[in-house]
Parts: structure tokens; sequence; C-alpha cells
């Protein structure tokens, strides 16, 4: 998988003229005794991030998130930071019920994102700038080792709603979609442009979950997947999983087939 386009730009064409292309849960009935609420009270202080102020002294919110019912817990300003939160916290307080969010249709691995860049304005891998002007890399990839990083982190994460593996930052990008943080799209997308040797199955899943969890005038993640699908076609013509998906049809490939007729207008241009 390559980088970004610089280009990607001219894509936008296929969602802005149609002439060319045409709740509410119950609280979690689980206790949880002080020590367990004390150390997350700890753990949400002790985090290094540019916030100060009331912001991390303001009282603590739990969510309780997917299937598996996990604890996570947040201090309310910072939580507030996302018009989504801040609705719902509104709401709580209107009502006078206790403070805990119930996220199940949310995974862990991604909530967990969303936190680390409130409270820190990036999530791991970080997103990391290189030497030259508007060169970018990811903790713990190649060009970190060579600056004295060893970590790593997988690109892609297993989802439970799908039932398959996608990739991370796409769900995080339909995720700050969701919590209406613009800055956390930009770095989501930014990183996954810096994703390489992805399978073309997974690319071809993710674009999927990137159409069914973003609105129609998205013309950034819903574009980087048609340049990507376009600048690997060698690739993607060979591809049994890229037939089977096509047969299915959608949005996404007629997109693409728009994508593709002006990629080929634009190159007869240049000639």
């Amino acid at each position: 998988m390559t980088s970004i386009d610089p280009n990607i730009a001219m894509f936008k064409r296929s969602f802005s003229s149609k002439s060319r292309a045409g709740k509410t849960v119950k609280a979690s009935k689980k206790r949880y005794d002080d020590q367990a609420k004390e150390k997350m009270q700890q753990s949400a202080d002790n985090v290094d991030n540019p916030l100060t102020g009331s912001a991390l002294t303001s009282p603590i919110t739990t969510m309780v998130v997917g299937q598996d019912q996990r604890l996570f817990a947040a201090h309310e300003d910072v939580l507030s930071i996302s018009p989504h939160f801040r609705a719902a916290l509104k709401e709580m307080s209107l009502e006078g019920g206790a403070k805990q969010l119930a996220l199940p249709d949310e995974e862990p691995e991604i909530l967990s994102c969303i936190l680390e860049f409130l409270y820190k304005g990036d999530y791991y891998p970080r997103l990391l700038r290189g030497r030259r002007r508007d060169s970018w890399y990811l903790e713990g990839s190649q060009d970190d080792h060579k600056a004295g990083g060893y970590e790593s982190s997988e690109p892609t994460i297993f989802h439970s709603g799908v039932g398959a593996v996608v990739l991370r930052d796409t769900v995080v990008y339909c995720a700050a979609e969701k919590y209406g943080l613009e800055d956390l799209k930009r770095i989501a997308l930014r990183k996954q442009g810096l994703q390489v040797g992805i399978a073309a199955d997974v690319i071809l899943r993710s674009a999927r979950y990137a159409y069914d969890n973003t609105p129609d005038s998205d013309s950034r993640l819903r574009a980087h997947y048609l340049a990507l699908i376009i600048r690997s076609r060698k690739t993607f013509k060979r591809s049994g999983t890229m037939q089977m998906e096509m047969e299915n049809g959608g949005k996404l490939f007629f997109d693409l087939f728009v994508a593709m007729c002006n990629h080929m207008d634009d190159l007869a241009e240049i000639r």
C-alpha cells in the first residue's frame, strides 16, 4: 500500500458533480468497587497531555464499551471536546442519572484511540515529522527505527461488527466522523496513507466499511480508496476478491468507475 497521491483532489469530482456520477442503552447493572474507580482516576490524571486547568479536575465519567462491556474512564471536560459526547453528558445531567455512557457498538481498541487523541492530540503509533518538509512517518516504522525507535503497531484490527480484519485507521476515521472530531479525521487519514503491504481483500473490505460509515459528501477517505485502487490496478486486476466485490456492486464501485473515467480523461488531456 503506497502513500496518498498528492493529486488525489482530482477524484473529488466524483462526489461533487451528480452530472458526472450521478440508542440509548440502559446503564450496566454491574458495580465496580472504590479501588477500581480510584485506579481509573489516577490513570486519567497521570496522562501526559497538553490539557490544563479545569479539564483535568472535572468529574470522571465511566464508559461501558463493546460486547464484553469493558470499562473506560475519562474527565467530563475532556470528553466534551467531542460534540457527540458533550450532548450525551448534557442529556444525562438533565436526567440526573449516573454519569455512565453505554457504547455497546464501539470497539474498545478504537475508543482507546479516541481517548488518547482527546488527551494527547494523537494516538499510537504517533505521527512524526521527517527531516524533509511535509514528510511524515509513523512511530515504530522503519524510519522511526533509524531514529532510534523500536516499537511497532499492527495496521489492522479485527472488527467484531464486520466479523473480519479491517484497517485500523479507517475505523478511527469513521469514529472521528461520528464523534465530530475533524482534527482526528485528518490525522487518521494521513496515517493510513503511510501504511504499506496491505492485502487486497483487506483494502476492499475497509473501503466498504468506509462507505458504510461516512456520509456521501465525504471526499477524503472515500477518494483515498478510489485513488489507491487506481494506482494499484495491476494488482486488483488479478484479484478474485475484486471480481467478487464488483459483482456485488454498490456505490463504491460506481464511484470507482467514475474516478477511473476522470483519470483516463486527465491522461488524455496531458498527452
